[in-house]
């Protein structure tokens, strides 16, 4: 069992909605992405996603694609962002995922991307190029050195979903509609039935992001779901404020109810 697992249990046992978090490494700088992550955790985030920039980020809107964008201006690297995440395990032992495109870990080599994070003290994957059936590169190791692969499964996915989530670990995550990440008003129309078609196939938890960017939000889905995702409305923060720490943390407060 490692960290999402153990913290997924302590917020059922309370009766609780897991809070997750997203930033991107690098921005607006990777030593502000230390403080980001400390600052996030004390705002109430349960579990945080740090996001590896990307050139050509397929699932992500025009906010985190900017973020990006900077990071990699910024001169953010790999190893940049494992020193990083070095340094925040000594000081929290919040589960940490990354957010990873595929060609990245190709590019580091596989098994040496996973060693690598399981040294630094990764939890978690979470992959959104890669296909199903090209997850055997990767799941051997996954599954070897107690690393989740989070699965991520659409409206779309309808009778793909059983398969989609077989082998993977932590938690489900939910695509809230058709599209890339962001803020949004209209989510897909059948979403709950969808969000219960996922529930029964599968015995891991399930949350769901993509457009959950304020409190009304995340009081509707905290109802049928285990954990919420808030990722674009943070990253928007950083982006005003320069990565002004209290205005993150007031910013997630505000979305989770937390005051």
């Amino acid at each position: 069992m490692n960290r999402i697992e153990e913290k997924f249990n302590e917020l059922r046992k309370q009766q609780k909605t897991a809070y997750i978090t997203y930033i991107t490494a690098g921005d607006p700088s990777i030593e502000q992405t230390e403080k980001l992550v400390y600052a996030m955790e004390d705002a109430g985030s349960d579990i945080i996603e740090i996001g590896i920039p990307f050139s050509d980020p397929l699932a992500d809107g025009p906010v985190i694609q900017d973020a990006a964008l900077r990071a990699l201006t910024n001169g953010v690297t790999i190893s940049k962002i494992m020193n990083c995440v070095v340094n925040i395990r000594k000081n929290t032992n919040i589960p940490l995922l990354y957010l990873v495109y595929f060609n990245t870990i190709l590019n580091y080599g596989v098994k040496e991307f996973v060693l690598k994070c399981v040294e630094v003290g990764i939890d978690g994957l979470i992959i959104p190029d890669l296909p199903l059936e090209e997850r055997d590169e990767i799941i051997e190791y996954i599954n070897e050195y107690n690393i989740a692969l989070i699965p991520l499964v659409a409206p779309t996915s309808k009778e793909r979903i059983k398969d989609v989530i077989n082998g993977c670990s932590g938690f489900v995550y939910c695509v809230s509609s058709l599209g890339v990440t962001g803020t949004r008003h209209d989510f897909y129309s059948g979403i709950e039935e969808y969000l219960e078609d996922v529930k029964k196939q599968s015995n891991l938890p399930i949350a769901i992001g993509f457009g959950i960017s304020d409190k009304s939000k995340v009081e509707r889905f905290s109802k049928i779901v285990d954990g919420v995702i808030v990722g674009s409305a943070i990253v928007r923060v950083v982006e005003k404020t320069n990565g002004d720490v209290e205005a993150v943390k007031d910013k997630i407060r505000d979305i989770f109810g937390i005051g």
